[in-house]
């Protein structure tokens, strides 16, 4: 069967690319509830193909900060080793749900991790007002580091939130010395193997859709690109208010409180 491209999902995409580059955060957070509420997917569907589109889209974002030297290698790795396994076990934990119970818990999960995003983003604020005067350097603390992956992984397994939400604001709170640019780089980089663990346990199962899938990745990856250039020599504060404010309307729609 030919694919059946859609190119409102395509624009969707290079916006969500966009924001993604530019903040490291949006990839589930944004592109899912996009896709259930606005393109009325199911859930379980647009969990699995956000996933498999943040894989191929994030090493382009990660590679510019790369590039540009606004990784932390060290910080990325010891994420990465304790986020795979745990974004596989996510998978396997959603498929215990059962089938006839899965969209029903899966709009709520989603709606609670797209709250809990909101809610980083207030932290996340409110700790870079706080910083003043020349950080010293970050010193990588592997067991709080590994902590936050294991539970990075599990939302991402779950839900495809949290990899750029929910991390990127624990690594602040852990690495006040970071700065955005490193913030954002380092997240990139280690989503890249976190999602591609989640988007593997997905493709075992069959939930992934092709199509949409294409069509996310053909707006998604210019979007990406974009956005990181912007992300690793500027600011994106504008970016975030209207970020806040669609996590929250769309958390509170997807868990029913109106």
């Amino acid at each position: 069967m030919p694919f059946h491209l859609d190119w409102t999902i395509s624009l969707a995409g290079l916006l969500v690319g966009f924001v993604v580059g530019l903040t490291g955060m949006g990839g589930g957070a944004l592109m899912t509830p996009l896709l259930v509420l606005v393109f009325h997917i199911q859930p379980l569907a647009a969990v699995s193909s956000d996933l498999v589109t943040s894989l191929v889209m994030k090493p382009f974002g990660g590679a510019v900060h790369v590039n540009r030297g606004t990784v932390r290698k060290d910080i990325a790795l010891c994420l990465t080793v304790a986020s795979v396994p745990s974004a596989f076990l996510g998978v396997l934990l959603l498929k215990a749900v059962g089938s006839s119970s899965m969209d029903t818990f899966l709009r709520m999960a989603i709606g609670v991790a797209l709250l809990g995003a909101a809610g980083a983003m207030i932290i996340r604020a409110q700790l870079q007002r706080r910083r003043t005067g020349e950080p010293k350097p970050a010193t990588l603390n592997i067991p709080v580091t590994a902590a936050i992956g294991v539970l990075g992984g599990l939302l991402v397994g779950m839900t495809s939130v949290g990899s750029g939400s929910v991390i990127i604001v624990l690594l602040m709170l852990v690495y006040p010395a970071l700065t955005s640019a490193e913030l954002v780089g380092t997240d990139l980089v280690q989503a890249v193997p976190l999602v591609g663990s989640a988007a593997l346990g997905h493709l075992l199962f069959g939930d992934v859709h092709l199509d949409l899938t294409m069509s996310l990745l053909i707006g998604a990856i210019p979007g990406v690109i974009v956005g990181a250039y912007a992300s690793s020599s500027g600011s994106s504060r504008f970016v975030r208010p209207v970020l806040f404010v669609v996590l929250v309307t769309s958390g509170l729609k997807l868990v029913n409180a109106f």
